[in-house]
């Protein structure tokens, strides 16, 4: 509960191996409590994680994103989080419908490589030089990446969405995973941040399949 009075959920998606790391995601499942757009963003901006999701329609899996600045068509992670959570076969979001299922420990969803635009895939040497990396100035959504075992398709990569909005690093992003796969056009093992997993498979009719675990 908060100063709104509204429940919401919060689950950690794209664990490490044991449930580690992983990106906070905030689920609003009843979204009808607050319908308006601005007073949704207002929410999101006093729960302050990198995406808060409403839920408009359970049923159907259709929600609503934000970011603590902007509304998005279409978000990597808080479709594997809130998929996970509602256990539904599909998501419906502004960009199109996003597929999702269970698989084990893993939550799948399928989409568009081109829903996730504006970010600069910077590449780098070594999963080193990507450790070191300061924090970019704002202005440009940067995910910078090295591979770690190109023949075994493992990278490392960091994410800087560069907005201002005091979400200086992204702890998992799966857009821009969902980019990455998309422009290499192979199964991905990336290791985010401080210790975060996605899975990502690229399928026919440009479309990219990316998972990962999910916990409360």
């Amino acid at each position: 509960m908060n100063e709104y009075g509204i429940e919401y959920d919060v689950v950690r998606v794209f664990c490490g191996p044991g449930g580690r790391e992983g990106n906070a995601l905030g689920v609003v499942r009843d979204g009808s409590r607050i319908p308006d757009q601005d007073e949704r963003q207002a929410f999101a901006v006093t729960l302050g994680f990198s995406e808060t999701v409403f839920v408009d329609d359970p049923e159907r899996g259709v929600i609503d994103i934000y970011t603590p600045t902007a509304r998005l068509p279409f978000a990597g992670h808080p479709c594997v989080g809130t998929a996970w959570l509602l256990d539904v076969p599909e998501l419906v979001v502004p960009a199109g419908v996003v597929g999702a299922r269970q698989d084990g420990e893993f939550s799948w969803i399928v989409a568009r490589a081109e829903w996730a635009p504006g970010r600069t895939l910077r590449q780098y040497g070594s999963a080193a030089e990507v450790d070191a990396l300061p924090v970019p100035p704002e202005g440009e959504w940067i995910y910078a990446w090295a591979w770690e075992d190109e023949a075994a398709g493992r990278v490392r990569t960091r994410g800087f969405p560069g907005r201002g909005d005091g979400i200086v690093e992204d702890e998992a992003t799966g857009a821009a995973a969902l980019a990455l796969t998309g422009h290499l056009d192979r199964s991905l093992n990336i290791r985010q941040g401080r210790g975060s997993q996605i899975l990502t498979a690229p399928l026919p009719g440009g479309l990219v399949e990316v998972g990962g675990r999910v916990r409360l």
